[in-house]
């Protein structure tokens, strides 16, 4: 039987009627603002209030460092889902929504994989309902605000050569990191140098996704930074009277997404900031929905349980009062033995030295999961056809000796059925005892130097931080402004522990090197940037791009 693409298993089959997918979880069809048949926003209205919704229980899925090998943290996720379903589990997922940076780039498509899908697949990877659109018009409409308040005149007093707001578009183009702007006479406005981040990386991404309602989005827009006087006060968007515009972008896309698996199993997908340069997580009043409205809500964060994982429960968890019931953490053997030092074009040889010597990586997330976060936490192993039974069995052996089982997920070639042991593991461990308590890395009255050494030691495992001059001056400026009490979002390569691509497995050793911090005033807390991590990526020397294509009749192929 020949292999099919996740794009022809999408189309073959066979969606229900959203309103019939709102309908199993009790949301009403007049709540539902229809994006045709199978795509729907969901009213804010149907948040019910605090005390009406006591909440099901929270699933956070995490992954090991990732590697070129894949790891298939999403297609888990949707197949935890329905496998739940299966088991009569009213479950509902909250993921993020792809950014079509890496969907031209590296990545591809983002909506799970094989029989473990959201859909509509091609459009949840190609503009969806427009929410990263809207995020965009209103992080350059702040831009063009602030260049036009100093053209009329500049009565803030705002120094061009301070302007910490950046432009943003939903692509990788490196083309644009540093750009010159206002050339060609005054009528152009003031030259200066500017820059691009990827939407995705805005801080207004980052506000829709953790403001709690309108008002509270108008409220943390107000608080954008976006430069200094020449007295070194800061501007904010506030000052240029700047949030009800902003607001008014983004009225509907504060609206969450409600889609289906290819099992029926509803799926709420609103928001996408990345991990590595930005908090890495859906959501918060997609969260919050589909917790009022499911006994189970899985929800993934961002690359590994260092990046995104640490951002969820250290940034969105705190913001919004949540607390994970249980944490999957999703491994293959084929990407341990490519962290062991087993080359790309071997892995589906068996290897037990490389997978020994890769095996401290996955160890190193579960000890994050469990000993510095204090949550329980299982392995689901992503099985593959070559993974051999003496190497499933080194990793179950070493994963339990440090208290988290390890449950075979074959979501991708089964769907659901491939899932249900992993689901009743987590069942078992929502189960068994009582609500688990939240340990966070550290406490938000710690000094901002204090806090980028606790991430940089207790989750990567690093021996300290090296600050460069500039850092240190900004993140003593912060404090003295009285922004010491927010948390950090830590921009770090994906790839490794380290801030070093390069260091594989579980390194030790090494130094963090903070290069700059940011301030999202807005957002809630301090980005701060760490080796040659980058705000706007680049795409690869044969972009996903290339493989694109749509025919005639408007059917798209390369999407996976």
């Amino acid at each position: 039987m020949p292999h099919l693409s996740d794009i022809d298993i999408a189309r073959k089959a066979t969606p229900l009627p959203i309103r019939q997918i709102a309908a199993k979880i009790g949301i009403d069809d007049a709540l539902l603002e229809h994006y045709g048949q199978y795509k729907a926003k969901v009213s804010l209205a149907a948040l019910k209030p605090q005390t009406d919704a006591p909440g099901g229980k929270l699933i956070l899925v995490t992954a090991i460092t990732p590697t070129p090998a894949g790891e298939g943290k999403t297609t888990t996720t949707v197949g935890l889902g329905d496998a739940l379903s299966r088991l009569g589990k009213k479950a509902v997922l909250a993921l993020r929504e792809p950014s079509l940076g890496p969907v031209f780039g590296v990545k591809g498509g983002a909506a799970g994989g094989g029989y473990a899908q959201v859909i509509p697949m091609e459009d949840i990877n190609l503009h969806f309902t427009g929410d990263l659109h809207a995020v965009g018009a209103a992080n350059n409409l702040l831009a063009a605000l602030i260049d036009n308040h100093i053209y009329q005149g500049n009565a803030l007093g705002i120094d061009p050569r301070r302007i910490s707001w950046k432009r943003c578009v939903d692509m990788n183009d490196r083309q644009l990191r540093q750009i010159t702007c206002g050339l060609g006479g005054r009528l152009n406005g003031m030259p200066r140098e500017d820059g691009f981040d990827i939407t995705v990386a805005s801080e207004i991404m980052a506000i829709f996704c953790l403001a709690s309602g309108v008002t509270d989005l108008k409220e943390r827009l107000a608080q954008i930074v976006i430069g200094y006087t020449s007295e070194d006060k800061p501007v904010t968007a506030g000052d240029l009277k700047a949030q009800g515009a902003l607001a008014a972008l983004l009225k509907d896309a504060v609206k969450p997404n409600l889609v289906q698996t290819l099992e029926g199993t509803p799926a709420f997908i609103h928001g996408g900031p990345f991990a590595n340069i930005a908090h890495g997580c859906n959501s918060v009043t997609a969260t919050k929905m589909a917790l009022q409205y499911g006994e189970y809500t899985v929800t993934e964060a961002g690359f590994g349980a260092d990046l995104g994982a640490e951002k969820f429960l250290d940034i969105k968890c705190r913001a919004a009062g949540l607390c994970p019931d249980a944490v999957v953490i999703v491994a293959t053997v084929r990407a341990l033995k490519h962290h062991g030092g087993a080359a790309k074009t071997a892995l589906s040889e068996e290897n037990l030295s490389a997978l020994t010597a890769g095996l401290p990586n996955l160890l190193g997330h579960i000890d994050n999961v469990t000993r510095v976060f204090g949550l329980p936490a299982v392995v689901a192993i992503n099985r593959f056809p070559q993974d051999t039974e003496a190497e499933l069995a080194l990793v179950a052996e070493k994963c339990t000796a440090l208290g988290a089982n390890v449950v075979l997920s074959e979501v991708w070639e089964k769907g659901g059925a491939g899932g249900e042991a992993l689901a009743k593991e987590v069942i078992r461990l929502c189960e068994s005892g009582g609500k688990p308590l939240l340990r966070p890395v550290y406490p938000l009255d710690m000094p901002l130097r204090g806090k980028i050494e606790a991430v940089a030691q207790n989750v990567y495992g690093a021996e300290g931080v090296d600050f460069v001059p500039a850092a240190k001056k900004e993140l003593d400026k912060l404090e003295a402004m009285g922004y010491g009490r927010l948390p950090v979002c830590m921009a770090k390569t994906q790839y490794s522990f380290s801030d070093n691509p390069t260091l594989l497995g579980r390194p030790t050793g090494f130094r963090i090197s903070v290069k700059s911090v940011r301030l999202a005033a807005g957002a809630g807390f301090v980005v701060v940037l760490t080796g040659e991590v980058m705000t706007m990526p680049g795409l690869p020397k044969v972009p996903a791009s290339e493989l694109i294509d749509v025919d005639e009749n408007g059917g798209i192929s390369g999407l996976f």
